[in-house]
Parts: structure tokens; C-alpha cells; sequence
């Protein structure tokens, strides 16, 4: 379990979990000169039921609530802090805003400095005891107990730890199971071992010599993945780390500086780094006007900050108070979680409580650029079961598809229940499973789509090129799209032969009964053409001077040539030159019997052989070579082996 505290600056947090803990998370110079505290503090607490919590402390100046966000992410029991003699203060209300837009479910309020108590009087406390019951109306605090409590006197301390063992009891446990996510808060080296980085396991679990990788990546920096050299948690070894535990990992060829808070330790392959989230959002109840269609605003996720475009899908503005579907477009990469909470801060404080307006969760990782209206799309992911939910990300990606190892990241299913959705939707013909050394799978609608889109495509191109015999595979295949998975297509291929609608040929595939469709002035001229390569034997004419001689457009004469050679009538030997399939087959005869005789020919000879001059002998003698009749040895060519 994590505690987190949270409160105004000066209210005592720091005091107070040095006198709960035993230790000083103010580490800076610039804290111990300045009295406040900077940056996130850790320390760990034993509870009265056995339980050791880990304890992060937050700065409470308004500067610096990016750290506090940082540190609250993780957080699963709130500590608010509020100083007997100043009563509730901004940050307080800043904090607790954030808190709640965490989605922290249970707290305690610790009533600070209560040695100060009797000397304020009782209209005081009553006051301040009103402020906390307005203050927590309707957040997860209303019920929660107010501990007052001294640092100095060690007043309240004992009844502090037993309120806060009490309140962390009903508290759901991390998914274990699912994908490893460890937001970084901090890095450091420490001589001999290397680079040692610090945060809250928020789900999975991670153990030594587990390969893992760092999102989002850093230009020039090693890609990984990477080695888990030790972990520790509450500064004791252990062989592995569980959700819901602060965790130091020490990781094995990692530069420290190219690690950096807003990064996210994960197991290599699960997790992709991401631009674009769709969120379910809200808009905090105090803000002043609603929020537009499009705003930008600082996210605060994990341990992360990056500016922001707000995108509602629906709504023209967002009015205080209210739930929508939205989409968040970054400026730059992170690594995120499905389910996992986040802030949104303007630019300008709201009225007497910080600047941050909006928070919520993320529905969906790496999905495309929404447009407006489409929430029907992103809202099914809202009541998804499982089945729904990994047959909405099959979908959603395509014609890609989606290996197991992705699908869990995306889905943050446990392996067992995600197996188990997988071999139960392929049993109802939901999804396809293409690729079995890959685990990659696509949605049976995207498989139908595929085939549909085959059978337009063959039918455009028999309307288009009727002469064609057919469409050769990869044609088809780079039409449909350059990226598609190629056992995919020929599952595609296999499908449409099997339905009976189309034939494959070796390299071509067709619409039945399509293909080679003359006319009956194309099948005189095509007759003309035979007639007139076979008459000029081994000298026929150029392409060119066919298409004048027939008096053919040149586009209408490849496209006969095509027919001539598929049907093996004629022979392709250049793009000027197209020979008599019969000639040309005579002469193979003749050469292969005088190279073995004579066990050489030289390009004399072959000229004489075949009786024409150096434009057709030279084509022709290059042909032989690609057809691995023959192979040239300097000026000479040789008969090939076999």
C-alpha cells in the first residue's frame, strides 16, 4: 500500500512523516535552507496490523504541484494535512481536487500542529472542523476520521497509524497480473552497480533479470531492451516487486542520463510508447467557464507532464461539473495505461484552489485521430466485458492485427482471461488467428472486409484490362495495402478460392471465368500479330514498328503481347523485342547442341548460328543468359550445368 500526503505549504507534512517514519525525505540543501520541501520525498511506514506502507511526500507550494501530481499517481490512501492554525488553504483544495481525479479511493485527515489547539480556543477549532466538513462533502474524505495530531508532542501518532491501517484494509489490491508499469519519479547511479531507477509499481509484477524497456525512447540512447540487475523494496532486497509497492530497479546497461522522471519502466514488448489517448474526462465542478471543444492544457500523467490538445468528440464545450468522451493529442510521447488516471492544469488558477481544471482516465491507447462525433466508436469501451473489449482493440487496429503480447498491454487483461477470450471468440468465429508462431490475430469483420475489398479490386481490374489473364498476388496484395501481414493475405486468397468465386493460377489470381475477354476485333488483331512474329522468325519487328505496321495504339499492342505470352505463343526477350515462341524454342535446340560439341560458343559464332545481326543476337544472347541456358566466361558463353 502507498500513502501519499497532500496540503497546503507549511502545514507539516514533511514534520509529520519524520516523526510517523523516522526519516527526513526533505534530501536537498535547498529543502533543509529553504524549510520546505522541493521534490517528492519516500520513506516507509510499518502499520499496527503488520503491513509496511510506503509513505511519498509532496511539495505543497503551488510551483511545485507537477511534483505532488507525480507522487499521487501511485497513491492508494491520502493523507490530507491541514495545519490547525490556518484551516483549509488553496493547495489544500488543489490537492484534494487532484486526489479525487486520481481516483484515490480512502483517506484520513490529519488536523496538524494540534498542540496549538487549546491556545486557539474552541471557536477556532470548531471553525476549522466546518471548513474540513465543507471541504470534504461528497469526496472520498466525508466519512473519513480527522486525527489531530503534533509532530513536536508526538500527540495523535499512534491513533494516526491505526486510522490509517483501518482505512487501507478494504482497499482493492493492484492488478498483479497485468501489464508491468512503474512510472519513474527518479534515477541515479550508484557506483559499481549503474543506474538505479525509483517509483510506484501501479500494475504487474517485475522480478531480476526480467528484460524491460524504458518509454518513451530518447534519440541517440541504447533502444534496449534491457536487464533487471536487482530490485529492492523499502531498502531490502527482494527477487521481485509486486503492484502496489515502491521499488528501486537497477537496470543493466542504461545510461542515467538518458533516464528521466515521465518515463515509464515496462517488460519489453507490452507497451507501446503513444501520442494520442481517448479519455473519458471531467471538468471540475469549480471551474469558472466550460471547456471548449479544442483547449490546450498540461497533462499530468504518471510521473509525467506534456502539453496537451483537448478534443471533446462530441460536445461543442464541456460545462463545470460534467463527464464526456474526449481525446488527448500530445506533444510528445509517453507511456500510458489503460484505466490510468490523470490531471489537466491550465495556465491560470481557479479561485482559491490551483490551476488544475479537468482529470480523468484513459480508455484506449495508440488509437487513430478522432473526429468529431465519434464518440459511438470510443464509447462501447465504457461497459466492455472482456469479449468486447479485445474484440473493439481487433477492430480498431485494422488490417495489422494485434499479436497476444500487444493485446494484453492494450487491454490489461490478465494472461488467463485474455487467453481464455481469445479461444472462445475464435470458437464463435469472432477473431482470426493468422499467425501461430506469432500469435497475431485480426477481427473476423476485418478478415470479411479484406475479402470483400479483394473481390472489388479483382472485378475494377477484369473491367479495366480485359486481356489480363489475371492479377498477380502481390499486386492484389500491395492494392489492398503495402503493410498487410502476408500469411494474412493468402488466408485472404485461400478464402476467396474455397468460396468458389475466384482462381488462383501460380502467380495470378482471377474472378472465375474471367481473364483474356477479346473482342472480335481484338482477336483478329491479336491473330494478325501471331501471324506476323512468326513470319519474321528470328528478325521480328520492334514494338514500335508493330504498332505501325498493324496500325495498333501502342497501349492496345502490350496489351496483346501480354496475351501472346501468357499464352505461350510469344516470347518477351526485351521491351523492344517480343519473338516467335516456336523460333525461339528452335534455336534453344540448336544452341544447346552446338555447346555440346563444341563445349564454348563466342559471339561471332552465336551470330552466325542464329543468322541476324548484333540487334537481335545480342538481346537474344542475354536472354539465354537469364534463363540459365547459358553462362558468360569473359567474351565466351558455356553451357549451364543441369
Amino acid at each position: 500500500m502507498i500513502i501519499g500526503t497532500a496540503g497546503h505549504i507549511d502545514h507539516g507534512k514533511t514534520s509529520l512523516v519524520k516523526a510517523l517514519t523516522g526519516t527526513d525525505t526533505d534530501r536537498l540543501p535547498e529543502e533543509k535552507r529553504r524549510g520546505i520541501t522541493l521534490e517528492l520525498g519516500f520513506a516507509h511506514l510499518p502499520l499496527p496490523d503488520g503491513q509496511v506502507a510506503g509513505v511519498v511526500d509532496v511539495p505543497g507550494h503551488e510551483r511545485f504541484v507537477k511534483a505532488m501530481a507525480a507522487g499521487a499517481g501511485g497513491v492508494d490512501l491520502a493523507v490530507l494535512v491541514v495545519a490547525a492554525d490556518e484551516g483549509v488553504m488553496p493547495q489544500t483544495r488543489e490537492h484534494l481536487d487532484i486526489c479525487r481525479l486520481l481516483g484515490v479511493k480512502a483517506g484520513v485527515v490529519a488536523l496538524t500542529k494540534a498542540d496549538l489547539l487549546e491556545g486557539l480556543g474552541d471557536d477556532w477549532r470548531a471553525l476549522v472542523e466546518a471548513d474540513l466538513a465543507a471541504l470534504t462533502a461528497g469526496t472520498f474524505l466525508e466519512t473519513a476520521p480527522v486525527v489531530p495530531v503534533s509532530a513536536r508532542t508526538g500527540q495523535g501518532l499512534e491513533q494516526l497509524k491505526t486510522a490509517l491501517a483501518s482505512a487501507g484494509a478494504s482497499l482493492p489490491r493492484r492488478p498483479a497480473e497485468g501489464p508491468v508499469f512503474l512510472p519513474v519519479d527518479r534515477a541515479f547511479t550508484i557506483k559499481g552497480f549503474g543506474t538505479v531507477v525509483t517509483g510506484t509499481l501501479l500494475s504487474g509484477a517485475l522480478a531480476v533479470d526480467d528484460a524491460v524497456a524504458l518509454l518513451p525512447s530518447v534519440a541517440g540512447a541504447r533502444p534496449g531492451p534491457f536487464r533487471v540487475r536487482g530490485v529492492q523494496v523499502h531498502g531490502q532486497p527482494v527477487a521481485r516487486v509486486d503492484a502496489g509497492q515502491r521499488a528501486a530497479v537497477n537496470v543493466a546497461d542504461v545510461q542515467t542520463e538518458d533516464v528521466h522522471r515521465g518515463m515509464v519502466l515496462t517488460r519489453a514488448g507490452e507497451l507501446p510508447e503513444t501520442s494520442m489517448l481517448d479519455v473519458e474526462l471531467t471538468l471540475l465542478p469549480a471551474a469558472e467557464v466550460p471547456l471548449p471543444r479544442r483547449r490546450k492544457l498540461l497533462l499530468h500523467l504518471g510521473t509525467a507532464q506534456v502539453e496537451a490538445t483537448v478534443a471533446l468528440l462530441d460536445l461543442e464545450s464541456l460545462a463545470p461539473g460534467e463527464t464526456v468522451l474526449a481525446q488527448l493529442r500530445l506533444e510528445s510521447p509517453v507511456g500510458a495505461l489503460v484505466g490510468q488516471r490523470f490531471i489537466l492544469r491550465g495556465s491560470r488558477a481557479l479561485p482559491g484552489r490551483g490551476a488544475t481544471v479537468a482529470g480523468g482516465r484513459v480508455l484506449s491507447i495508440t488509437p487513430p485521430r478522432r473526429r468529431k462525433g465519434a464518440s459511438s466508436v470510443v464509447r462501447p469501451l465504457l461497459e466492455a466485458d472482456a469479449a468486447g473489449l479485445v474484440g473493439w482493440l481487433l477492430r480498431q487496429a485494422g488490417y495489422a492485427g494485434l499479436t497476444q503480447t500487444e493485446l494484453f498491454g492494450r487491454s490489461g487483461l490478465s494472461p488467463k482471461v485474455l487467453t481464455r477470450t481469445l479461444e472462445l471468440a475464435g470458437a464463435k468465429g469472432q477473431v482470426l488467428l493468422v499467425d501461430r508462431d506469432r500469435r497475431l490475430y485480426v477481427a473476423q469483420e476485418v478478415f470479411e472486409g479484406l475479402r470483400q475489398r479483394s473481390l472489388a479490386l479483382l472485378a475494377a481490374f477484369h473491367e479495366r484490362e480485359p486481356m489480363r489473364e489475371g492479377l498477380s498476388r502481390e499486386e492484389l496484395r500491395q492494392r489492398l495495402s503495402a503493410q498487410l501481414d502476408v500469411r494474412l493475405f493468402q488466408r485472404v486468397v485461400q478464402a476467396l478460392v474455397d468460396s468458389g468465386g475466384v482462381e488462383a493460377e501460380k502467380d495470378l489470381v482471377r474472378l472465375k471465368g474471367r481473364g483474356r475477354t477479346l473482342t472480335l476485333g481484338d482477336e483478329a488483331a491479336r491473330t494478325r500479330l501471331s501471324a506476323e512474329l512468326s513470319a519474321a522468325g528470328l528478325a521480328p519487328p520492334t514494338v514500335t514498328e508493330l504498332s505501325q505496321k498493324l496500325g495498333l495504339p501502342p497501349a492496345k499492342l502490350q496489351e496483346l503481347l501480354k496475351v501472346l505470352v501468357s499464352s505461350g505463343t510469344g516470347v518477351r526477350v526485351s521491351e523492344e523485342l517480343c519473338f516467335d515462341a516456336s523460333a525461339l524454342e528452335e534455336l534453344r535446340g540448336r544452341l544447346v547442341t552446338y555447346l555440346k560439341e563444341k563445349k564454348e560458343i563466342t559471339t561471332q559464332a552465336f551470330k552466325e548460328l542464329v543468322g541476324q545481326s548484333r540487334k537481335f543476337t545480342i538481346p537474344l544472347s542475354e536472354y539465354f543468359d537469364r534463363e540459365k541456358v547459358t553462362l558468360r566466361v569473359g567474351d565466351k558463353r558455356v553451357l549451364r550445368r543441369g
